[in-house]
């Protein structure tokens, strides 16, 4: 018989800490007490960070509010230290700790071969943790999946926006994101 070992937040961090990961060259993520491994990123993958990255930054320049990408986010009731690809949080220094759930006010994943992974476990666990708004770039079908208000451990409001659509996060209404300019611009 064998079982799956489970880790323990606290684990995980002493892990971490101690370089169990450095030599394997790869992104580990801890998602209820279990280690999932990341894809590579490739070069699509990579283009839509940034430019989400650089639009988040202008957007939020006069807002409390910094945007971070691949941050560690303390979801310790859950067991759980995933990596989303971007994030929205509270303006202030995370020295001592990662930023949790009541720190964010978007969460965004891009989402090239990690679909499913994304708009299931990772919406679940983001909704449980009361994140109030996640976005799923679907690099594949050139569209944003935009989950808002988590209840009961699920997103209440799920639409998905197309080329030709404009969105905008709820922490900053009048900041609207061109979807077609996301993935068809130069």
């Amino acid at each position: 018989m064998t079982t799956a070992l489970h880790v323990t937040v606290d684990e995980f961090d002493t892990m971490v800490d101690r370089g169990a990961f450095d030599h394997l060259n790869r992104k580990i993520e801890l998602i209820r007490g279990k280690l999932y491994e990341m894809n590579p990123a490739g070069p699509l993958h990579d283009d839509l960070i940034t430019f989400l990255t650089h639009w988040s930054s202008g957007v939020l320049a006069e807002k409390p509010m910094l945007v971070t990408s691949q941050t560690g986010l303390g979801l310790n009731a859950l067991e759980s230290r995933p990596e989303p690809d971007l994030l929205w949080i509270d303006k202030k220094r995370y020295r001592d700790r990662h930023p949790s759930a009541s720190n964010v006010h978007l969460a965004i994943e891009v989402s090239d071969s990690s679909l499913q992974y994304d708009l299931q476990l990772k919406a679940q666990l983001y909704a449980e943790a009361e994140i109030l708004e996640y976005w799923i770039v679907d690099a594949k079908s050139s569209c944003i999946h935009v989950y808002r208000h988590p209840v009961g451990g699920r997103y209440s409001d799920l639409n998905v926006a197309h080329c030709g659509d404009q969105i905008s996060a709820l922490a900053a209404p009048d900041a609207m994101l061109d979807v077609r300019e996301l993935f068809e611009g130069d």
